[in-house]
């Protein structure tokens, strides 16, 4: 290994010193042409004032040069920041070279000012040629001339006879997929500079697609600026484009889907460059990929938090109930980048509060201080030694089971879980001083029509009950469907499309709220942070989306036609399953806050008497272990909960279904 490294450093050495070679030659023409060839009349340098400037410019450049790592550089890779870099250094040496000739030679050596800056100036613009010839010669070239230069040059350059780089189907390389790539700002020209200059890239940029009159009709790097209204197929066919990129990270919603339709019917394959929709840009990097499934709703992700709310949490010990699960994890995520005194992920199963541990412990190792607690919230001792040690000051309250037909079939259990540990978590928390204590609901608490739904209502009761009454800040935070979180439809539908077919739905007519993890973790912290005693928070969510519209863009988007290629089939509504999602109880007063899609139901709360009495009745329903005895008395002290069937009778005169039908966003 020893011997290994001692050639690499040899090699590097070799490369470095020819550079400084071909530098020194060239810096020595100059100096021959500058002050011998082109004599001044009224400088006549003799031989030693000739040697004595070829000596100080020698060692103002190499030494600006070496100092500034210019000889580091791996020129085939040379960028912008490396040019401007040879630049400086030699700038900083003619400033070197003419103040010291001024300071320190005598009269009869030095030479004026215009020729001291054409021997620095021709220098560095002869280095900086060789150094893009070099590049050119190791990309792009295959003609003649550039092969005789590249062979009469190899034992200097090290490069071969060929060119590294080759466009497609030449000596055993396999062919290239030509791109379009529509938005030639920044971010487009940065894609197709990487994709141009990597010799392993597997796409070609032939075109650029722009609205800007300025770039239309001129090229980019020899890649032609197109019109939109020329990105026809006939015409994209002529280059010819396999593939579409989108590179235009700003894009509105409305426009992005615009543009999706009208690209769509080209035939070819839609991708985009940017960063995916589920994770956080300052974690990631922007690559070349398949659409998110969230992209598909074509609606402007939402940003919620700020420095008021990252302030908040800043320095506090916060502690997630279900830390491990879809929401949970996002908001350990969230939570970490807020710089708090200590993390607490607590959760019954201990697979996804490993890997969120993990992923955290990766990205900011000992400078965030994660703590890993398996319990159920059903264990009230355990909770209760866990607070005692951790003493949070803030509860993020996200376990609970969610998923409607399970809970159907298992009533007992879920008002177990759901219901009476949250009332475990709120009273240890209650207990233990926590200062703000927040609890994720959900929609189907509105008007529910079945158990998970009622128990989520039952619980936003319990929290809102002990407002005014305790040393701790209750509030829930309200919001739909979650994209990409564990048994939502999405991943559902992707397998069905994998497995070829067909994609199932319970209803044509079903419709849903939707948005993303990082958007509904947000919420809760945002609304967390300005929560006061006793508020339940909502979220404007916009449209509801249909989901045989939904079922059908995915399908498109894997490249497939809905009912030729893929089947859509309908299995009929699940038992506790309405066709529609209410988001706020309208008979309610609803009041905005600060940030403009946050708003607050102010929602009666009931005594704390009242809520004893209600669970008093589940108490005795569940020991019972019988699940229609249970679900009975989840109807007795949820006066909302209704059967599904009552509900779906007259959801067509819903609003929001009427909303669905009509495009309109829901009302701010």
């Amino acid at each position: 290994m020893n011997q290994e490294n001692r050639q690499t450093e040899q090699s590097r050495q070799n490369h470095k010193i020819k550079l400084m070679l071909c530098d020194l030659a060239l810096l020595l023409f100059v100096d021959v042409l500058m002050l011998v060839i082109y004599p001044s009349e009224d400088e006549h340098l003799a031989a030693a004032a000739i040697a004595g400037q070829i000596l100080l410019g020698m060692a103002s450049i190499f030494g600006w040069r070496i100092a500034g790592g210019v000889y580091r550089q791996i020129w085939r890779y040379g960028g912008t920041m490396a040019y401007m870099q040879m630049i400086l250094m030699d700038l900083l040496a003619g400033i070197t070279y003419f103040a010291v000739q001024g300071l320190l030679m005598p009269a009869r050596f030095k030479i004026s000012f215009v020729r001291a800056l054409c021997i620095v100036a021709l220098n560095l613009l002869f280095g900086m040629t060789i150094r893009f010839v070099y590049q050119y010669l190791y990309e792009y070239t295959d003609n003649r001339a550039a092969n005789l230069l590249r062979r009469l040059t190899s034992g200097f350059t090290g490069l071969s006879g060929q060119p590294v780089r080759r466009d497609g189907g030449m000596h055993g390389i396999t062919p290239k997929i030509n791109i379009a790539v529509v938005g030639a700002g920044r971010v487009g020209v940065m894609l197709a500079e990487e994709l141009a200059n990597n010799p392993r890239s597997a796409y070609r940029p032939c075109c650029f697609i722009d609205v800007d009159r300025e770039k239309i009709g001129r090229t980019i790097n020899g890649i032609p600026v197109l019109p939109e209204s020329e990105a026809t197929q006939e015409r994209l066919m002529s280059f010819p484009v396999q593939e579409i990129v989108f590179a235009l990270p700003k894009m509105q919603a409305e426009r992005k889907k615009e543009l999706y339709d009208q690209y769509k019917q080209t035939g070819c394959k839609l991708k985009v460059y940017d960063y995916p929709l589920t994770q956080t840009v300052e974690n990631g990097r922007r690559s070349l990929r398949e659409f998110d499934i969230e992209e598909l709703l074509f609606r402007q992700p939402m940003e919620f938090t700020n420095e008021r709310t990252s302030a908040y949490y800043r320095g506090k010990t916060v502690l997630i109930s279900g830390g491990g699960g879809s929401i949970g994890s996002e908001l350990c995520r969230q939570i970490a980048k807020m710089q708090p005194k200590r993390l607490v992920i607590l959760d019954e199963y201990e697979n996804g509060a490993y890997d969120i541990q993990q992923e955290l412990r990766i990205a900011y190792g000992v400078t965030l201080d994660v703590q890993v607690e398996i319990v159920s919230v059903c264990d009230a001792a355990a909770l209760d030694q866990i607070f005692a040690r951790y003493k949070p000051d803030i509860v993020l309250h996200a376990a609970a089971h969610k998923h409607v037909p399970l809970m159907e079939h298992n009533c007992c259990e879920a008002v177990k879980n759901n219901v009476f540990g949250t009332l475990n978590i709120v009273e240890i928390a209650e207990k233990h001083g926590v200062k703000k204590f927040t609890m994720i609901s959900t929609d189907k608490a509105v008007n529910p029509t079945n158990v998970m739904g009622a128990t989520k209502r039952m619980c936003e009761m319990i929290v809102l009950s002990r407002a005014g009454g305790s040393k701790t800040n209750f509030s829930a935070t309200r919001f739909g469907n979650v994209l990409g979180s564990n048994g939502s439809v999405i991943p559902l539908f992707k397998r069905q499309i994998a497995a070829g077919g067909p994609v199932t739905l319970t209803d044509r007519r079903i419709i849903r709220y939707f948005m993303t993890i990082p958007e509904a973790s947000q919420l809760v912290l945002e609304s967390g942070a300005m929560a006061k005693d006793g508020e339940l928070y909502v979220l404007d969510m916009g449209r509801p989306v249909r989901i045989l519209e939904l079922a059908e863009s995915m399908i498109r988007l894997s490249g497939y036609e809905p009912y030729r290629d893929i089947n859509i089939v309908e299995t009929g509504l699940r038992p506790g399953e309405k066709l529609y999602e209410e988001l706020l109880i309208k008979t309610e007063e609803l009041t905005k806050t600060d940030n403009r899609m946050i708003f607050i139901e102010r929602d009666k709360p009931l005594t704390r008497a009242q809520i004893e009495d209600k669970l008093a009745i589940l108490r005795r329903a569940v020991a019972t272990g019988n699940d229609e005895t249970v679900r009975a008395a989840m109807k007795r002290v949820v006066p909302t909960y209704h059967a599904p069937e009552e509900v779906n009778s007259a959801a067509i005169e819903a609003d929001e279904m009427q909303m669905a039908e009509s495009g309109e966003d829901c009302a701010g």
